[in-house]
């Protein structure tokens, strides 16, 4: 028998539609309804998800601290900087050149040991960062440490965004994806609200303490300064230590050839008695086992789902390198469709504006006559808290109300609250009011912004790659966004000394671009399986087939009420 022959012979067989799918999990949820939300199981469930939150040390936490940091006149004294310009640009955007480089990691570790193993690392890398940061003498050590630190970050970061999509059950996906994303916040607050008391300090500890949140849990005593070097409190350690008691992946598993292990993941987070054989458990190993086999015989798993070494690969099919980032775009338009989103998802989300208000709010706050530095650090620190309960608002609701819609609904209002807040800081001078009133826009605008795209981040691009593009995808989901972080941390410091207030029209205009690209273009996929939202993207027109199957679902559960 000749390879093609041997290929065709045991393809698996064509899988059901998600129509089809909708009906059989229906069905089987009848038998297990799931896990009931504050059982036993449930508690078990929320206690993977705290330890994959630990993971969340991304740009955004990094983003408020540095942005207080950079505001202290004891920081800009000891390294020579005056909080703006080129020197500002190499320090906030070597920790985006870091984490570019953690793609490296973040495509090999994941698919080929496991991604507790990839989580496990990147903290590992993270904790030396930001010690050799918190401690640096010279600019240059500091500029090493942001480096690691965002190497670390980002490896860490993109593993708990595919183990959680791959642990949790898709009702729940949304919910539990938007608080990994939104956790950062958790540190954002102890940091920023801690800068408020050490921007009165006379010495350096003013500026340290704060950058040791970045491994450091939010309730440790900050009271002695030695302290902050126990490895044994921060929460990257506790990822460490905890990870490898949590289950792995299901789906990583039954590539390895592992299924009854998957089958008992899969049966003690998601059915609601943990029976091996639950009608449930059937019906998700059946999807796995479907999606799984068709990638395998396209050569883009690992290894051969028969387990054996002589099992028949596709024709033609090469391995992949960790840097061969074809797969992304090669295979089919539905593949392609799906890079499209995760570029899209990486850009947008960064480059809406919200870098601005990020990384340099302390600078919009001098634009609107706040110059006292203990005052631009509380309006730091309330930022914080107003972004953290608009991001866990649209984590709670993202499961009801739709990807699409909450995309939608947090980008549009942008343009119209920047529009404002622009022409009110246009000149403040006028007013003490008037620039205190561009100031509550600016946080409308990032509670609005945060409601949508803080947990969607982590959500979207996870649920829409398939298994095997899944890790590769969220590292080239990395690169996206820190390529576009870097017009950020690059470009904003000396926009702002250049422009002024006249960089959020850049931004009024660009998120009206956002807009219209995201009416057009997403695709929903609330409600659905991973392996069906496979099934959506395989449609020639993924964006109306999702908002038709979705019209379709509701108007079944109406009847069915």
């Amino acid at each position: 028998m000749d390879e093609n022959t041997a290929y065709n012979a045991v393809q698996p067989r064509r899988p059901r539609s998600p129509l089809d799918r909708q009906k059989a999990l229906a069905a089987a949820l009848v038998q297990d309804p799931g896990v009931k939300h504050g059982s036993r199981r449930a508690w078990h469930m929320y206690l993977i998800v705290l330890c994959a939150c630990f993971c969340s040390s991304d740009s955004g936490f990094d983003g408020t601290v540095m942005g207080g940091v950079n505001s202290m006149h004891q920081y800009q004294t000891y390294f020579g900087m005056t909080g703006a310009g080129v020197g500002t640009s190499i320090v906030f955007g070597i920790y985006t050149v870091g984490s570019l480089t953690g793609t490296i990691p973040a495509s090999i570790l994941p698919d080929r040991y496991g991604r507790r193993v990839s989580m496990f690392v990147g903290n590992i890398i993270l904790i030396i960062g930001a010690f050799i940061t918190g401690t640096a003498t010279t600019r240059a050590t500091f500029v090493f440490g942001r480096f690691l630190t965002g190497i670390g970050g980002a490896c860490a970061g993109a593993s708990a965004k595919s183990y959680l999509a791959e642990m949790t059950a898709p009702q729940d996906r949304g919910l539990y994806l938007g608080i990994l994303n939104s956790f950062y916040y958790v540190g954002q607050i102890s940091a920023t609200g801690m800068m408020v008391s050490t921007g009165k300090y006379p010495n350096n500890w003013s500026w340290r303490l704060p950058l040791f949140v970045q491994v450091r849990p939010p309730f440790s005593d900050w009271s002695t300064p030695g302290l902050i070097a126990l490895p044994k409190m921060v929460p990257a350690i506790f990822n460490a230590v905890f990870i490898f008691m949590c289950p792995e992946s299901p789906r990583w598993l039954h590539t390895k050839g592992r299924r009854d292990e998957a089958r008992k993941v899969l049966a003690d987070l998601h059915s609601s008695t943990g029976d091996l054989y639950s009608p449930l458990i059937d019906l998700e190993m059946e999807e796995i086992e479907e999606k799984v086999a068709v990638e395998s015989y396209e050569g883009e798993a690992n290894e051969p789902l028969l387990g054996s070494d002589d099992a028949p690969k596709a024709p033609g099919r090469r391995p992949k390198h960790f840097w061969d980032f074809s797969s992304l775009f090669k295979d089919t338009p539905g593949t392609r469709y799906r890079t499209y989103m995760v570029i899209m998802i990486g850009a947008f989300g960064q480059l809406s504006g919200n870098g601005m208000v990020t990384y340099f709010l302390p600078n919009l706050l001098v634009i609107a006559g706040i110059t006292d530095q203990t005052r631009k650090l509380t309006l730091n620190f309330l930022n914080s808290i107003t972004s953290f309960m608009g991001a866990l608002s649209g984590a709670a609701l993202v499961d009801r109300i739709g990807r699409r819609s909450v995309l939608l609904w947090s980008t549009a209002p942008l343009v119209i609250l920047l529009a404002i807040a622009s022409a009110l800081l246009s000149d403040p001078s006028t007013s003490p009011t008037r620039g205190s009133a561009g100031i509550v826009f600016i946080y409308l605008f990032m509670v609005v912004f945060s409601f949508g795209w803080t947990p969607m981040q982590a959500l979207y691009p996870s649920e829409v790659l398939p298994y095997e593009n899944r890790a590769k995808g969220l590292a080239f989901g990395n690169i996206i966004t820190q390529g576009s972080s870097c017009l950020n941390t690059f470009g904003l410091p000396i926009a702002l000394q250049l422009l002024n207030w006249k960089v959020m029209l850049i931004f009024v205009f660009w998120d009206t671009f956002e807009t219209i690209v995201l009416y057009l273009f997403v695709v929903e996929t609330k409600g659905l399986t991973l392996e069906e939202i496979d099934e959506v993207f395989a449609h020639p027109d993924p964006r109306k087939f999702s908002v038709d199957q979705k019209m379709l679902r509701a108007q079944a559960a109406l009847r069915a009420e």
